[in-house]
């Protein structure tokens, strides 16, 4: 390894990240027709975005040609309890351990700025920062770099980390030798496709994010197929089943920056007290929260779906509150949840 990428690494572990790797942005055989293929299964649903952009997607050298090496980051937020310990516990709401604190594109945005600042002031290199905010392939890019390799959920996994991280991408215009690309260790396990509530996995290494929870709970717009609604729980926002199974968690390093991991207050708050939320409340409660894109109409809906699974006849006054809610899924999520309450 070069004297610069040793600086360089340094400087990323001084900022906080637990990985740092080097490729090339061309360095990603194969991705484009992976990614073809996903598309034309309609496996990415209402997510149009990921069709309109394909061409950077599939080539993130096309996302700017004057870029010669990728630096790929990865951040920890590997949570300190049982994200799966929520789901035995109804009348309360799972929220995915990434979103119970401070916005990571924030957070990690600012971390890799600083690095990238840092680059340029010691090379005069010019450079470009991503963090899931852009068409960039973060997963392939960073298993090419060696931080880990794509696992059966199609995340990334590190035999050093485990799976709970964030990634982000430094493009640059230094030449930089590649790192080699890490190989799979997943071998012959299968829990996180086994634990998976909606079958969302059609074969190992392929997600279909119609039956994900995350996408559905994050991105779906209107309402959820009534056959996948049972399936939720009491997941309102995200979920972590596949990533909490992982056994390469079981050398997970703890998060650097705390704001990643929240207060606590979301790790299982109440959904009656959720349900309850107005636009201004919503918007008051998750300000700097990643939860806060998806909006209070999307977001009470999911929680109304985690009302009608609870058994929970005391939150029948929630649900029967909103049945004639302005926004017609809230109102459709309101008379399911209304109409599973009273078969209990």
């Amino acid at each position: 390894m070069s004297t610069l990428k040793n600086r360089i690494v340094a400087q990323a572990l001084d900022e906080g990240f637990v990985s740092c790797g080097f490729c090339r942005p061309d360095a990603l055989p194969g991705l484009p027709e992976r990614l073809a293929a996903f598309i034309a299964a309609g496996y990415h649903g209402q997510m149009a975005w990921m069709e309109e952009r394909m061409h950077w997607r599939s080539d993130p050298a096309a996302l700017w040609p004057d870029a010669k090496s990728v630096v790929m980051l990865a951040e920890s937020y590997a949570p300190e309890y049982d994200p799966l310990a929520v789901l035995d516990r109804p009348d309360r709401a799972a929220i995915s351990a990434y979103a119970q604190g401070r916005d990571y594109h924030d957070v990690v945005k600012k971390r890799l700025k600083r690095l990238a600042r840092w680059m340029v002031q010691e090379t005069g290199c010019e450079v470009k920062v991503f963090v899931d905010t852009a068409p960039v392939p973060e997963k392939a890019l960073a298993a090419v770099a060696g931080l880990g390799w794509q696992g059966k959920h199609t995340n990334l996994v590190s035999r050093d980390w485990g799976n709970w991280a964030f990634l982000g991408a430094v493009f640059t215009t230094l030449e930089l030798e590649p790192d080699a690309a890490e190989v799979d260790h997943c071998g012959s396990c299968r829990a996180c496709l086994e634990i998976c509530p909606t079958d969302a996995f059609p074969a190992p290494y392929q997600l279909d994010a119609r039956r994900c929870i995350s996408y559905l709970t994050i991105e779906h717009r209107g309402p959820v197929a009534e056959d996948l609604r049972k399936a939720m729980g009491n997941r309102i926002y995200g979920c972590d089943d596949c990533l909490a199974v992982c056994p390469w968690n079981k050398f997970a390093v703890a998060a650097q920056d705390m704001r990643l991991l929240g207060d606590g207050s979301l790790t299982a708050p109440r959904l009656a007290d959720l349900a309850d939320l107005t636009d201004a409340a919503f918007r008051l409660k998750f300000s700097g929260s990643p939860v806060k894109r998806i909006g209070r109409d999307r977001f009470v809906r999911n929680v109304l779906y985690a009302i009608g699974n609870s058994g929970h006849t005391p939150l029948l006054v929630a649900a029967q509150a909103l049945c004639d809610d302005p926004d017609e899924g809230v109102a459709d999520a309101a008379r399911w949840a209304v109409t599973q309450l009273r078969a209990v």
